[in-house]
């Protein structure tokens, strides 16, 4: 079986970013809005009054400072909190394939490769914003890549999925070179009028390359880390969920159909789940935890994976040990885990371990053991 590493990966931050300060002044003018309009029917008890929100609130619940959007201005809008995308004409490049482009440059500049070295092109996000032509093939075209492309969706896990994906067509010797890109535009998808969740969500895109490690040795890289073993696990459940689609064009209240999570719930379920993957993924290869320098987890929720980190280490963990990135992107849903990765690893000595791990809706969770095998006196 061949060595597979990630020789590369690339990231687009969008320009706009939204503070919880901006975000809490918005929702608490529309709160204001609505409970004066329906004060007859809220006193009447034919609806309920809404709750103001909190910076407070937020970053208690979430560790979450503020995000990275595509475009502000219409989602602190009190009376649309909604961003508003110009449509595209269908000649024009899509959202997402501009931004996978984007992170997608920045990776293959990173690798030292050209877009003709990739063979195949997996777009995986969890959210697309149509259902076809595959943004994947749309992207592939917009590069100048060769081989194939198509879209895959496993939620916050989709980034893993993905790259255990590229891993086993690059060990079957259908592919040679893997581009894996996260393109997600979750302010789409979010509910700003939903003062449990308002706050959760960025827009972003990550890049991942993946080829085998005999490639990329034969290139002067900075890093590369090898694939050691992978576990993936998915387990139905309705605690997170976005009914919105293709189904639903005739809905009364579009919005009620947006994302929407019992918090608490996937908090008592996700945590063991996830613990007992990344245990197994760590000693499928014959290694314990101690051994394990930092785990790049999903981007969540700062408390549930600093309980995750504690649970499996025994204590706290230090920034390097747990990367946080959420506190800037707040939850961007597959892509997290891969910022982590992107932004913090120098730390990593060469032959030191870590893993990534990406979970969510689904129940979905996927985790790699990877080896720095290159640094900069590797």
């Amino acid at each position: 079986m061949n060595s597979v590493v990630i020789s590369a990966t690339g990231l687009f931050t969008p320009s706009d970013s939204i503070s919880n300060q901006e975000l809490v002044e918005s929702f608490n003018q529309y709160v204001e809005n609505y409970n004066k309009t329906n004060k007859e029917a809220i006193e009447a008890g034919d609806k309920l009054a809404l709750a103001p929100s909190s910076v407070a609130f937020i970053e208690k619940a979430s560790g979450i400072k503020s995000r990275f959007v595509l475009e502000k201005d219409n989602i602190l809008d009190a009376q649309q909190m909604a961003p508003n995308f110009t449509p595209r004409d269908d000649s024009e490049m899509s959202q997402m394939c501009e931004m996978g482009v984007a992170a997608a440059t920045q990776a293959l500049e990173n690798a030292q490769l050209s877009a003709e070295d990739i063979d195949l092109v997996i777009v995986a996000a969890s959210n697309t914003e149509r259902a076809y032509p595959a943004i994947a093939v749309e992207l592939q075209t917009a590069l100048g890549c060769g081989g194939y492309a198509f879209d895959m969706n496993v939620a916050c896990s989709s980034a893993t999925f993905g790259m255990k994906t590229a891993y086993d067509a690059i060990c079957a010797g259908t592919s040679r070179r893997v581009l894996v890109v996260n393109p997600e535009i979750c302010s789409g998808h979010l509910n700003f009028k939903d003062r449990d969740c308002h706050f959760i969500f960025g827009d972003v895109c990550t890049a991942t390359i993946i080829e085998s490690k005999a490639d990329a040795e034969a290139r002067n890289l900075t890093d590369y880390y090898q694939i050691s073993q992978f576990k993936l696990i998915t387990q139905f459940s309705n605690n997170i969920r976005n009914n919105f689609g293709f189904l639903n064009r005739e809905a009364d209240e579009p919005q009620d159909l947006l994302f929407k999570q019992q918090g608490r719930k996937v908090f008592k379920e996700v945590i063991p789940m996830v613990v007992n993957l990344i245990q197994e993924v760590v000693e499928s290869d014959a290694k314990s935890l101690p051994d394990i320098r930092t785990l790049w987890l999903h981007q969540a929720n700062i408390n549930m994976n600093q309980l995750i980190a504690k649970k499996l280490l025994g204590q706290l963990p230090s920034p390097e040990q747990a990367p946080i990135v959420l506190d800037r992107y707040a939850n961007t849903s597959s892509a997290g885990s891969v910022i982590a990765f992107h932004k913090h690893r120098d730390h990593m000595a060469v032959g030191e371990y870590g893993v990534l791990c990406s979970f969510g809706a689904g129940y979905s969770a996927g985790a790699i053991l990877l080896q720095k095998v290159k640094g900069v006196s590797g």
